[in-house]
Formats: structure tokens, C-alpha cells, sequence
């Protein structure tokens, strides 16, 4: 049967925030100004938000904020202009634009929604700042260890070889060649003088992630970007991919200990080939008061039982006193 979500919102106030090092980063609020606030953190790193990511939460009892990471979506500059300096986007700065977003809408506590690249950003965020978060509700769990990038660039290849030899041969790489090297490969396209080698290596990047979650049956979501898009995507993939996301090796695992009196659910599909199952419930282990929801049938994607989970899990919380 078919999750029905909730009708489509549009923002009652929006504007750009400067955060500083020549960067503006767009937010958005929707829903219910009085309603209980939850800040819905994109993938990618670098997809920008989605206005259909809304209609998760009932818009009379939430108050909807919305951001497009550095680099990307509508915020400035961005990073499909090779000129666009990425060395002030880490998620360390990616974290302080957060908190900065609370503090500028005057919010003290909020409800943290993600999905994939989110859910790593999301976890930086509330081991960061535990005492700014009410609960958490994650999808497609990842915490971007170098050892979950080597699969989704390198070790998931066995699945899909064709695929992986085309991504592998568009940079000229040799068969011996490891993700890390991969990655770096592609990200020195992304940043060439030639526009057409950037919009060439973006396509063939796009290409193999799509390849990826080929089985899902839900097209190409990643080639299907608009140019701008795409290409801020992919230099901005590359860029945090090549330097483990700016973490320590499994700090995330490490620490999730403070996330302790957080209520989490995770929802993740056992047939998710880009980031196996195996990293949301290590995290499970070290966070007593997470719930892993496991979906059979689902990939990366998610299908209608991942958003039957999600939609619980947020329609329980919205019951729950922020200030409490």
C-alpha cells in the first residue's frame, strides 16, 4: 500500500545567512510557526534541499527549517564554479552553520531528519551539541568512514563491474586502482580549466552512482540533475570523500555515547547496496536509545515501508514537549 504523505507546503519566510568565509547559505522555514521546530538535513554532500522532503512532517504541528549545505542549492557561492574556494567546506564548518541557523531563528531545542550524507552531518551536529537536540530520525545511515567510501567507490564494484570499469577508465585509472585513489582522481577533474572535462568527469561520477542503486527501479537520480547541480555534486562529493569527510576514522561510532537521552529511530534497507546495513547498527550498539528499524525489500532509496517508518516515528515525536 502507499504511504501518503502529507500535501505539499510552501515556506512562510526564508532568507540567506552569512556564515561567514564569503559564504551565504539559504534557509527556509514552512509548517507551523508555533509548531515544534526539526531541521531537515540534506544528502550528498552537496544535493541541496528538497522542497518534497517536507511532506515527511505535518505542517500544523511542525515548524519546517530547511538549509542548503555551503556550495550548494541556492546558497553562495557555489561550488559548480571551479573558482569557489571548498577549503572553508568541512563538515566542521558545515556543523557551525547549523548551530548558527538555530541561533539566527531563535530555536533552543530541534528535532534533527536526515537521510544518507545527512545523516553523517546529522550525527557531527548532535555529538557536537547534544544539549540542541530533541530527537533524531535517520535514513540510509552512513557515518562517511574512509572504509564506507572504499566500499561505495571500490568494494561494491564486485556487483556491478561493468559499471565500475567504465567509472574506473573515464579517469584513466588501472585496474589496481583503490576509491581513494578514485575519488582524487575525479576531483582533480572537477576543479580543471577545460568546462567540458568537468562536465564529462561529473557525468561519468553520476553515471556509477546511479549504476549503484540500479536495482531499485527508481531511474536515474543522479545523472537527472540539472548542470549546476550536478556538477556542484560531484566537486563536492570528491572534495569530502578524498579527506574522509574531515573525521576521524569512526569518531562517529566512537562517540555516540553522547548521544544518550536522545531518542533516535533508524530506518535502513537490508538490499541497500551504496551503504550496507552494517554501519547503522554498529551505531545502534553505542546509542542505547536508538531503534534500528531494518527494511527488507528496500536499497539507498527507501520505499514505501521506510517512509511508513518514517512518518511514525516523526508523527510519535511531534507529541513530545520540545522544552521538555
Amino acid at each position: 500500500m502507499t504511504v501518503e504523505t502529507f500535501p505539499s507546503t510552501e515556506p512562510y519566510d526564508e532568507g540567506m545567512l552569512d556564515v561567514g568565509d564569503g559564504n551565504r547559505v539559504h534557509w527556509s522555514v514552512a509548517g507551523n510557526p508555533a509548531g515544534k521546530p526539526a531541521l531537515l538535513v540534506h544528502g550528498g554532500p552537496g544535493s541541496g534541499a528538497s522542497p518534497g522532503t517536507r511532506r515527511f512532517f505535518d505542517p500544523a504541528r511542525y515548524r519546517i527549517v530547511q538549509f542548503d549545505q555551503r556550495g550548494c542549492g541556492r546558497s553562495t557561492p557555489h561550488a559548480s564554479d571551479p573558482a569557489t574556494d571548498l577549503s572553508v567546506n568541512t563538515t566542521a564548518h558545515l556543523v557551525a552553520d547549523m548551530e548558527r541557523l538555530r541561533l539566527h531563528l531563535g530555536i533552543d531545542r530541534w528535532l534533527l531528519f536526515g537521510g544518507s550524507w545527512g545523516s553523517t552531518l546529522i550525527l557531527a551536529y548532535a555529538e557536537t551539541h547534544p544539549d540542541r537536540v530533541t530527537e533524531i530520525v535517520l535514513a540510509g545511515v552512513t557515518t562517511t568512514r574512509r572504509s564506507e567510501t572504499a566500499w561505495l567507490y571500490g568494494g561494491v564494484g564486485a556487483y556491478f563491474p561493468e559499471a565500475h570499469e567504465r567509472f574506473r577508465e573515464a579517469v584513466g585509472a588501472p585496474a589496481h586502482a583503490g576509491a581513494q585513489e578514485l575519488i582524487e582522481a575525479y576531483g582533480a577533474r572537477m576543479a580543471h580549466p577545460d568546462p567540458a572535462v568537468r562536465e564529462k568527469a561529473a557525468n561519468d561520477w553520476c553515471a556509477w552512482e546511479d549504476a549503484v542503486v540500479s536495482m531499485e527501479g527508481q531511474g536515474a537520480p543522479y545523472a537527472d540533475r540539472a548542470d549546476a547541480a550536478r556538477l556542484g555534486f560531484v566537486r563536492i562529493c570528491s572534495h569530502y570523500f578524498s579527506q574522509g569527510a574531515f573525521l576521524e576514522e569512526g569518531a562517529l561510532i566512537r562517540d555516540a555515547h553522547r548521544l544518550a537521552g536522545i531518542p533516535g529511530v533508524l530506518v535502513h534497507g537490508r538490499l541497500d547496496m551504496g551503504g550496507p546495513l552494517t554501519t547503522a547498527w554498529e551505531l545502534t550498539k553505542g546509542w542505547p536509545d536508538a531503534e534500528l528499524h531494518v527494511v527488507e525489500a528496500a536499497g539507498h532509496l527507501g520505499d514505501d515501508e521506510t517512509r511508513r517508518h518514517l512518518m511514525t516515528a516523526l508523527e510519535r515525536f511531534a507529541k513530545t514537549d520540545p522544552a521538555g
